[in-house]
């Protein structure tokens, strides 16, 4: 974008643990998925491999689960140290939340050991009960942040279901590549609107390594100051994911006011940037 992006921001959906889930497969891949991150400004890393939801029910199965995690993320850490000094690395789950009754008690499965946690619904398929799940995590001391909350299919049309998970006790989190249009018009449009109604407290990469090599970051940033929302930008990539670690709530944003006109425009913004 021809301006160098700003110092410190923080992203903790990140799939850089070797070979234990769809993410990187080796240290080497994980080392260059770094190198990209740092390269972007990102700081700050809280990676977050898969876990299913129901593994929690089954203490052996989750601790040999988070024991597997741990043991292939050690030698990133250890060749980071000395490859990227500048950057502080931990460890979290996405825990998908394929039974409602989760439990969270582990702080493995928390991002970094805070109260948060990154949840997602199955298979990008918002289940029945949603609000209900929410409610007994927030009741249990458990901060679930919903990872790519403009992924799921019907949100684009049904932005205010966001609402009501925050209003559960819940937060939402955005990729970059959503409001990029990494998954096309439908997730672009979802991200849009979330950011119009203000319910948007978090971006993130969901970074997979090669896969998929673009963040996407400088694009997003581009389209918010494109509109005069940079304060937007620094909030939801830099201040409100600073906080997790912190054990701070995020902080509030007001809705983002796009013109009438502004779908021709996005439209045209992000077509002489994705592939």
């Amino acid at each position: 974008m021809g301006v160098a992006p700003p110092a410190s921001l923080t992203d903790f959906h990140s799939h850089l643990v070797p070979d234990v889930d769809d993410g990187v497969r080796d240290l080497a891949e994980a080392l260059r998925a770094l190198e990209r991150m740092v390269g972007l400004g990102i700081t700050t890393i809280v990676t977050t491999p898969h876990i299913k939801a129901s593994l929690t029910l089954n203490q052996d199965a989750l601790t040999s689960r988070l024991a597997e995690v741990e043991a292939a993320w050690e030698p990133v850490v250890r060749a980071a140290a000395d490859r990227f000094p500048e950057l502080w690395l931990g460890l979290g789950q996405e825990v998908m939340l394929d039974v409602p009754d989760a439990r969270f008690v582990d702080v493995r499965l928390r991002l970094a050991g805070t109260a948060f946690a990154l949840v997602e619904w199955p298979r990008f398929m918002i289940p029945p009960g949603t609000i209900g799940v929410l409610s007994r995590l927030a009741a249990a001391g458990v901060k679930p942040i919903i990872a790519h909350a403009e992924r799921y299919l019907g949100i684009d049309e049904r932005p205010e279901l966001v609402a009501d998970w925050r209003r559960a006790g819940a937060y939402a989190q955005v990729n970059y590549g959503g409001l990029a249009g990494q998954w096309g018009p439908r997730v672009q449009r979802a991200a849009i609107r979330l950011l119009e109604r203000g319910l948007v407290d978090y971006f993130s990469a969901d970074y997979h390594g090669d896969a998929s090599p673009d963040l996407y970051l400088e694009e997003a940033r581009g389209f918010l100051e494109a509109h005069d929302a940079s304060d937007v930008w620094l909030t939801l990539a830099a201040t409100n994911p600073a906080r997790i670690l912190e054990g701070e709530e995020p902080l509030p944003l007001a809705p983002l006011k796009l013109p009438r006109s502004a779908w021709a425009r996005i439209r045209s913004f992000f077509s002489s940037s994705l592939p």
